[in-house]
């Protein structure tokens, strides 16, 4: 991948947005077992903590996908991060339970229009063919999330307090937000077409489009599957597997650094052999994982921790190429809105799956938690679906015209002439 040094500049700043805003979002999960015992929470409350976030984030993102695409995206992201930084510095000064849920509600409000806007910015630089290679190092903050940000959390959470995690998270976003402000550029290429469209015009022209309601549902099945296992990943082990609470860190560490390295590469095997094939491939290969780790019994930490970094390659490898097929289903002109849509039924689809596991799973009077297998059959069921979904998916060219899917890397050379007139070289931005 050939980038400038401000592409480069411009990635990495993205990735910091991201890593912080990843960061608060999960650390709440493997300080699961603390936040219990802290505020006697059992795991139908436990999951009302993280979904407030992400139903709060989810309503931000669909009002936003209205309005984003009238102002510079610089503007959007700085605002939201502002605000975003603002309501985890209160996370960490909440003295009670009611008022970390109304801190949390407010960091996720902001937050739900975080990531559409990184993925929007992207998209609108990065053309089509190098895009899910971008998309691996925006998604490589998670890795280092889960290697740095988590460990370093559970460290404060254990050595000082639960709101220590939040305060450094939120004085690393000061000094982000300064990053933001003196090196991002103006990025208002899409808006040089003078169009301005009307709120209600914008969602009539998603569900007009089968395509892109395709996308939306492809994001959904995605999240149902994923975040049904994850919120009460960290309590199950604890509390059914032996794993100690001081061993926590080790899940998110060992999974981080394995996807450090294998990110990259799946995000150049997904631009050369095609978004989708990749992407069957490895949704297909992470239900392996998800079913040992809902159904695991007590085991060896070398066992636990080898199930976990398989799982975080798998999930991690099948977010890549998604992003990428998403991203371009619609024109640039249009991508802020619908990727704040889409932000937001990933954020809802979260919400819903996390508060549903919370549901299904019941602890009993020693303390360990039960059913947690049935909550992996039925994300193994959703991911399932999503590689039937993806499959009609189609990416546009800069006309709006759908192409067809980058399905197999040995189609005939005819096609590959055919669909290379027409690959979507959508970057609206110029960054020089």
């Amino acid at each position: 991948m050939n980038m400038t040094r401000q592409e480069k500049v411009l990635l990495f700043i993205l990735a910091c947005i991201n890593f912080t805003h990843i960061v608060d979002f999960i650390i709440m999960m493997p300080m699961g077992p603390q936040l219990m015992r802290y505020f006697n929470l059992n795991p139908h409350e436990f999951s009302f903590i993280v979904s407030a976030y992400s139903l709060s984030a989810g309503i931000s993102g669909f009002l936003a996908a209205f309005y984003v695409d009238r102002f510079d995206r610089k503007k959007v992201v700085l605002t939201a991060y502002i605000g975003f930084v603002i309501g985890t510095i209160a996370c960490g000064l909440a003295p009670t339970f009611p008022l970390l849920i109304v801190a949390r509600t407010t960091a996720g409000l902001f937050g739900g229009v975080l990531g559409a806007q990184v993925f929007s910015i992207v998209a609108d630089v990065v053309p089509y063919e190098r895009r899910a290679t971008a998309m691996s190092i925006i998604t490589t903050s998670f890795s280092v999330a889960s290697v740095v940000g988590v460990p370093l959390g559970l460290y404060l959470a254990t050595e000082i307090s639960w709101h220590a995690p939040f305060l450094a998270l939120g004085g690393l976003g000061v000094l982000v937000t300064v990053l933001i402000i003196r090196y991002v550029p103006r990025l208002d290429g899409h808006l040089q077409t003078g169009s301005r469209y009307q709120p209600l015009e914008i969602l009539m022209a998603m569900l007009r489009s089968p395509n892109q309601l395709r996308a939306l549902w492809l994001t959904t099945t995605i999240m149902l599957g994923h975040f049904s296992i994850i919120p009460l990943l960290s309590p199950y082990l604890v509390a059914n597997v032996g794993l100690g609470e001081d061993q926590l860190y080790l899940i998110y560490l060992v999974g981080g650094l394995v996807t450090i390295f294998t990110g990259p590469l799946v995000g150049r095997l997904a631009d050369k052999r095609g978004k989708y094939p990749v992407f069957v491939v490895f949704a297909l290969l992470s239900m392996i994982p998800m079913f040992l780790l809902t159904s695991m019994q007590p085991s060896s930490l070398t066992y636990i921790l080898a199930v976990n970094a398989v799982f975080f390659i798998f999930s991690n490898a099948r977010f890549i190429p998604t992003q990428a097929m998403v991203t371009a289903v619609v024109e640039p002109q249009r991508r802020g809105g619908f990727m704040s849509m889409n932000s937001s039924v990933q954020l809802l689809a979260q919400a819903v799956a996390t508060y549903g596991a919370g549901l299904l799973v019941t602890k009993t009077e020693s303390g360990a938690l039960i059913h947690y297998s049935w909550v992996g059959y039925l994300a193994m069921a959703a991911i399932f679906v999503s590689v039937f979904i993806a499959r009609y998916i189609r990416p546009l060219d800069t006309d709006g015209v759908e192409l067809l899917p980058d399905q197999s890397a040995g189609a005939s050379l005819d096609a590959k002439k055919k669909v290379s007139k027409k690959r979507p070289q959508e970057a609206t931005h110029t960054i020089s």
